[in-house]
């Protein structure tokens, strides 16, 4: 199964995420198909806290992708964020 979650990245104590498109069956930072956009969470004020590609989420979600909780609460920030 294909599912859409966060890649870790960053260094100690300042964590940083890739939201990636990946096997089900690959390690959480391991290969991924396709790079989404990202989630900083401890972006300050004058940076970009979340970024997503919303027209690839509507692509993998629409051959069989599923996201992960995580990634499901960030999108509903993003589609708030924008709308």
């Amino acid at each position: 199964m294909v599912v859409i979650r966060l890649s870790r990245g960053g260094a100690k104590a300042r964590p940083f995420f890739n939201i990636v498109v990946a096997d089900k069956r690959t390690r959480r930072d391991g290969r991924f198909i396709e790079r989404l956009g990202f989630y900083n969470p401890i972006a300050t004020a004058n940076e970009e806290r979340i970024r997503i590609a919303q027209d690839r989420v509507t692509y993998w979600k629409g051959v069989g992708a599923q996201a992960s909780p995580t990634v499901e609460r960030l999108l509903a920030q993003a589609a708030a964020k924008s709308a």
